[in-house]
């Protein structure tokens, strides 16, 4: 465990948005990946791979970039903003990669006008493929998520890969992290203590088994 545990940590530094992977780096994270599916049925991943934090026991506020809290009566529909969670005091840990999540107001045609937490989604902005962050586009003909690096798409109703290198990855790696949100009487909207893990919210970078 201590090996692995330093093989992770190594991989830990996303690419830049946009940016390109030497080959050098691209043969540590295949040579990282391959140990990380060896030890896949035996490891507590939250302790590996880069999450943003550990145990988070209360909610939170989803604090939009102007720093007002996301409202159900005042967030428009098939709109997207990138929210810092867990957010700290400290501005250098909230630039972190790995603290970035995409705060979705789904379109109409997927739900987006409900009057409810159900019409919202918020997924870890880290691709599956290599680290890069991927953004919501909601015009018309994408209403999806896009990674600029090389082109995994994301569907915005369940954060499943349906195009692109993240698609043809094998569960749990094809399916983004995803928070558990609820509201307040007067619509506010909070996110629920997450549990990182594959079968529970997901791990940032790795991916979480789909729920039917």
């Amino acid at each position: 465990m201590r090996f692995l545990s330093s093989v992770m940590m190594s991989q830990q530094t996303p690419p830049n948005v946009g940016g390109k992977v030497s080959r050098r780096d691209f043969l540590k994270l295949m040579a990282a990946a391959g140990t990380v599916l060896t030890f896949i049925p035996f490891v507590d991943w939250g302790k590996f791979l880069p999450n943003p934090a550990g145990q988070v026991s209360e909610r939170a506020k989803v604090e939009l970039p102007d720093g007002s809290q996301a409202n159900i009566n005042s967030f428009p529909v098939n709109h997207a903003e990138a929210v810092i969670y867990p957010k700290t005091d400290d501005p250098a840990l909230n630039k972190e990669a790995f603290r970035t999540w995409q705060f979705i107001r789904l379109p109409e045609e997927l739900g987006g006008s409900n009057n409810g937490v159900s019409s919202f989604r918020m997924y870890s902005m880290v691709c599956l493929h290599l680290w890069c962050l991927w953004k919501y586009w909601p015009e018309p003909g994408r209403k999806r998520g896009e990674c600029p690096c090389h082109g995994s798409l994301y569907d915005p109703l369940t954060g499943m890969a349906f195009a692109g290198p993240a698609s043809l990855q094998s569960p749990p790696s094809n399916v983004l992290p995803m928070l558990d949100l609820e509201a307040d009487q007067n619509g506010a909207v909070w996110i629920k203590p997450p549990n990182w893990s594959p079968n529970g919210n997901g791990v940032v970078g790795f991916g979480r088994y789909l729920k039917e």
